[in-house]
């Protein structure tokens, strides 16, 4: 998020969570983690079981404090919720509050005063809350679930996706012409010819797109998702992701949802990346999950999900990457 959320209760902390995930969470586990030298950030699991890999992250990336929130019924979420909160202390982090949130009520776990913390629970309006409005005045979305965020990546359909696939056979067949042309490398060969036409064709478009902010046509994002089958072509758009990975959010999160199935492994990976460097992790596993779907040993794809995994800051892949190119 660009302005971080002020949160100073625990209507305050329900309130962000949604707009730290990007979506409302529902029968999840999640720890809202800030402190340290790293701005509030929000972790979310599949309830009942615990991820032991997330209090030994947050504490590698410096949180100090946190606040966990189980959302679901009791059974499913209070020992949960308390197993993430024991393993937070033993990695030194401190537990703030521990909530379990259930449709339009919430409960502090553990607290045995019924005046403050009544058993039937405490009414919840987060439409209410003053984070709520500070998130949406901001131009922050949270949509209604993690499915709704997942559709927001997924393939067009309909009259759009007749058009690329139109789109997709005159790329290819501009390909073929290409390798049969004279001036065609002897051999021919296509990865010479992707690279030798892509990279100037991303290069162009990518500054095109930082100008105007014009979708490319279905003819251009054909033949864009093509040419990203050569590593150096999508190795030169992610020096340009690398660079203003907001600026071209927008355009991978649209060239993933339209190009050809079977080659959205790089634009997603794109976008996985570029969500990941603006701190969107949901939508940067589900584009990961998008990229590992069309090709499951996608070696930047499964190279971004380890760096995640482990937690690794956006500021220090981002110069890895950068001393890479």
């Amino acid at each position: 998020m660009n302005e971080p959320l002020k949160i100073g209760d625990p209507a305050d902390a329900i309130a962000a969570v949604p707009y730290l995930l990007g979506f409302h969470p529902a029968d999840s586990l999640v720890c809202l983690a800030f402190g340290g030298p790293r701005t509030a950030c929000a972790v979310r699991q599949d309830l009942p079981d615990v991820d032991e890999q997330t209090a030994p992250v947050l504490a590698r990336n410096g949180f100090e404090q946190a606040i966990v929130l189980g959302y679901g019924p009791p059974d499913r979420a209070d020992d949960a919720a308390h197993a993430l909160a024991a393993a937070l202390d033993r990695h030194d982090i401190k537990v703030i509050d521990i909530l379990r949130v259930l449709d339009d009520r919430w409960w502090r776990l553990g607290c045995p005063d019924e005046t403050c913390c009544p058993p039937t629970g405490r009414p919840l309006d987060t439409r209410a809350a003053r984070v709520t409005a500070e998130a949406v005045y901001a131009g922050h979305v949270a949509l209604s679930d993690r499915a709704d965020l997942a559709r927001t990546i997924a393939p067009v359909d309909g009259p759009a996706a007749a058009a690329m696939r139109a789109a997709t056979r005159r790329a290819e067949d501009r390909l073929a012409a290409l390798a049969r042309a004279p001036s065609a490398p002897d051999p021919p060969s296509t990865p010479t010819i992707l690279t030798t036409e892509g990279i100037p064709f991303v290069t162009h478009l990518l500054d095109r797109y930082s100008t105007d902010r014009n979708p490319p046509t279905d003819d251009e994002t054909a033949w864009l998702g093509l040419l990203l089958t050569s590593l150096p072509v999508r190795d030169e758009a992610w020096e340009h992701a690398n660079n203003t990975p907001a600026d071209h959010l927008q355009l991978w999160r649209n060239t993933t949802r339209r190009v050809a199935p079977h080659y959205a492994a790089a634009p997603a990976s794109l976008l996985a990346y570029t969500a990941y460097l603006i701190g969107d992790g949901a939508l940067a596993n589900l584009a990961l999950d998008r990229a590992l779907t069309a090709a499951p040993s996608y070696s930047m794809a499964a190279l971004l999900r380890e760096i995640i995994a482990l937690g690794i800051p956006p500021s220090e892949t981002q110069a890895r990457v950068a001393r890479h190119f």
